[in-house]
This record gives C-alpha cells, sequence and structure tokens, in this order.
C-alpha cells in the first residue's frame, strides 16, 4: 500500500500543525513551512476540516487549529479523511463489485482481516508522536504496539507483511 501524495501531505502539514500548539493556522503559513503548494493546502484544510480534524473560523483572526489534542488523532484518521476508508482492495469497499472474480474469489473473505490490521497499525501511531520535533523516529515495536523481543507468534493470530514491515493485528 502506499499513500497517495494527497494523504502524504496532509499528515507533513498536520505535523507541522502540532509544532504550532494552539495558535491559529492558516493554509498560508502552512504552506510556506512545509512545502506544500499553496491551492493542496487549501484543498486538504477543507477536507480535514470536513472530517472534524481541523476546526476553522472565519474573519479577522480566524484561521484554524486542531479540533482534538494531537495524542487524539490517529495516521488513520488523516489517512481515511484524505482518503476515504482504508482498503486493500476495490472488492471489500461497501457497494463495490466490479471483480470478475467476484464470484469465485477464495480471497476475498479475507481480506477484511487485512484491511483491519493495517488500519489497527495505522491507528496506533498519533499525530503528536508524528509532529514532535524532539521525538526520535517510530520503531517497529513502537507501531505494532508489542515489546520489544516479543515473538509475533505469541501476540498474533493474522500478520501482514508489506514492504518489509510486518503489521500485527
Amino acid at each position: 500500500m502506499r499513500l497517495s501524495n494527497l494523504a502524504d501531505y496532509a499528515v507533513v502539514m498536520l505535523a507541522a500543525a502540532v509544532r504550532h500548539g494552539e495558535a491559529r493556522l492558516t493554509a498560508t503559513l502552512l504552506s510556506d513551512e512545509t512545502g506544500v503548494p499553496l491551492p493542496t493546502a487549501q484543498k486538504l484544510v477543507g477536507k480535514l476540516s470536513a472530517a472534524g480534524l481541523l476546526v476553522s473560523s472565519r474573519g479577522t483572526g480566524g484561521g484554524f487549529r486542531l479540533a482534538r489534542p494531537a495524542e487524539a488523532i490517529s495516521l488513520a484518521d488523516i489517512v481515511e479523511a484524505v482518503e476515504g476508508p482504508i482498503a486493500m482492495t476495490a472488492c471489500v469497499e461497501q457497494g463495490k463489485q466490479d471483480c470478475g472474480l467476484d464470484r469465485h474469489c477464495q480471497v476475498k473473505p479475507h481480506w477484511e482481516v487485512v484491511n483491519e490490521a493495517m488500519r489497527k497499525a495505522l491507528g496506533e501511531v498519533s499525530l503528536a508522536k508524528l509532529g514532535s520535533a524532539h521525538s526520535s523516529p517510530l520503531v517497529l515495536s513502537e507501531v505494532e504496539g508489542r515489546a520489544e523481543g516479543e515473538s509475533l507468534e505469541a501476540r498474533a493470530s493474522t500478520s501482514l507483511s508489506t514492504n518489509g514491515v510486518e503489521v500485527t493485528a
């Protein structure tokens, strides 16, 4: 799975917003700070506001701020605000039945477990962790929510290997 540029830019912008604390922000400020093109930043502010991740106010002194603490906003929340529900394949999305293999597919019943594993992994990474200027890079045990050294077999009944990163549900 690869994030779209829009989802990536949304994460970058919200991580920058965290570093500003409670200050009112503008799309122009975050565009200048992050390098996200202004029209894209404006579009993302609208999407993130509609998803309830940002609260905006108009007029003099207006702008936007995070709708809830950064600790309560996950990477999954941000991706879903921009991309919609996390789904590795279209066949498990509501109303999507356009696959020619649908009637005979032996894998389809298992995709929901994979989607949940991916959502859980992204849900365990908070915006606070991504936005902190003083935080160290995430390590696999933080993303998986397991203690370092704990075996995957002891913890999981389902796992997914993606781009060399193992995600456990």
